[in-house]
Parts: C-alpha cells; sequence; structure tokens
C-alpha cells in the first residue's frame, strides 16, 4: 500500500519505453514518493523492463494507479501541475519545480490533493494534456538543448517536493569519530596549553602575555574538536614535555 505521508500523484502519461518508467519509479523513491500513476503506457502494463529498472522501487509499479485517459487519472485531484519545457500559448501561471513544489506543499496542507504530469518520451505532453492541468512546471534548461529524460524530470520535481516538505538537511556538521567535545573540555585543554606553554617561556614578553592568551583561546574556540582531538591535543603537548625532560636541556 502507497504510504500515509501526504503527497502529490506523480502521473506518467502516455510513457513509452518501460526503462523509463521504471527509472522514474526508482527517482520518486529515492525522495519518500509512491504514489505514481501511469496512463496508457505504450508497450502494455505490466512491463518486464520497468521492473529490472525500478532497482528496489518495485513496490510503485506494483501499486501504481493504472488508467487509459488522463482524465481518469486526475479526477480524483483538484489542482493539476504539467511539466513541460516549451511554451505553450496558454494563461496558465508558469512555476518553476521549486515554486511548484512549495504550492503543492501548501495546497496538500490545506487538504487537497495534487497531480504534477509528465509527458511521453518522444515530445512531452501535448497541448490538450497540458489544457486540463491548473499550473506549468517548466525546468529552467539549456534553451538550445531543452529535452530532458522522464525519469530525470521525475527526479528534479520529486527532490524539490523533499525540499519544500522540510525533510532536507541543507547543512549538516557531524563529528567523523565519537563527540564534540564539551566547554569544559576545551577549557582544560587550554588551560593545558596555557600551563605549559607559561612554563617555557613562550608569553613573552609579559605586557603582551595576556592578549597572547586571548589570541590561544580565540584559535580553540574556532576549531571544532571532538573529544578524541581534545586527547590527542592533550597528549601532543604531555609528549613534547616528556621529551624536553629526557632531553635535559
Amino acid at each position: 500500500m502507497p504510504s500515509d505521508q501526504p503527497q502529490p500523484a506523480l502521473v506518467l502519461v502516455r510513457p513509452q519505453m518501460g526503462e523509463n518508467i521504471g527509472a522514474a519509479a526508482r527517482a520518486m523513491w529515492n525522495f519518500g514518493l509512491d504514489r505514481m500513476r501511469i496512463v496508457a503506457p505504450r508497450d502494455g502494463w505490466p512491463n518486464p523492463a520497468a521492473v529490472a529498472m525500478s532497482s528496489g522501487a518495485g513496490r510503485l509499479l506494483d501499486e501504481a494507479r493504472l488508467s487509459d485517459k488522463l482524465a481518469d487519472a486526475v479526477g480524483d485531484c483538484s489542482y493539476v501541475y504539467a511539466t513541460t519545457a516549451r511554451g505553450r500559448g496558454l494563461t496558465k501561471p508558469v512555476l518553476s519545480p521549486e515554486r511548484a513544489m512549495a504550492d503543492a506543499a501548501a495546497r496538500i496542507a490545506a487538504g487537497e490533493k495534487v497531480a504534477v504530469l509528465f509527458g511521453p518520451e518522444r515530445a512531452g505532453l501535448e497541448n490538450e494534456d497540458v489544457a486540463r492541468a491548473n499550473a506549468i512546471i517548466s525546468v529552467p534548461v539549456n534553451p538550445e538543448f531543452a529535452s530532458l529524460n522522464l525519469a530525470q524530470c521525475v527526479l528534479l520535481v520529486s527532490y524539490e517536493w523533499m525540499r519544500a516538505a522540510g525533510e532536507v538537511v541543507h547543512e549538516a556538521d557531524v563529528p567523523a569519530k565519537g563527540d564534540w567535545a564539551s566547554a569544559i573540555e576545551i577549557e582544560k585543554l587550554a588551560t593545558h596549553y596555557e600551563d605549559r606553554l607559561g612554563e617555557a617561556g613562550f608569553f613573552y614578553p609579559p605586557e603582551k602575555a595576556e592578549g597572547m592568551k586571548i589570541n590561544l583561546r580565540n584559535l580553540w574556540s574556532r576549531m571544532r574538536l571532538t573529544r578524541a582531538d581534545v586527547q590527542m591535543l592533550h597528549g601532543v603537548m604531555r609528549q613534547m614535555v616528556r621529551w624536553k625532560e629526557r632531553d635535559g636541556s
């Protein structure tokens, strides 16, 4: 069964190649979408080539809603977007994938059912298909090479849906090993270095010592250190002191 997560239905209109249907299912599932609808696939349904290409997303193909006509595929939807790279001369809002999925998220949150149409590989949606949509999604591509593979277009829209749904982490600062060092651990490290550097006569001349210590503390605060980093730096200083004592000078 499709998930209970609110999401748009992605409608493949007259897709031609099973491989592209499978790749589209894979792209959808990469971003948590699992409501696929298929209108009049050229090579019939089910399609073994689609299953082979889906690479683990075969459930979407098994649960896909099959229709002979586009009107039936979107009959339960209150708002429909049509993806196209060409100007159609139709008076409709034209949105980027980002803006369209933000709009879709707001509509779905308000209780609407939303669908996104994707045309066949050869030439995309017909004007008659686009006329059934409430808005157009236009991908900003190179005007000299505007043709997008079906699965590529599905992937773009699916990714923008995930962004609009607030599920994309735009920046992560995760330690590769262990936990981040706590403030008290950084404080002890700073004190260790100040004490040993003071004994070595590093803070010279005396009137500049306070400023040098502040600069050193500032250095520690700018570095995101893990507990393992702190332990290693303590060990470096201890070893340097032992080496100096063994050297006897």
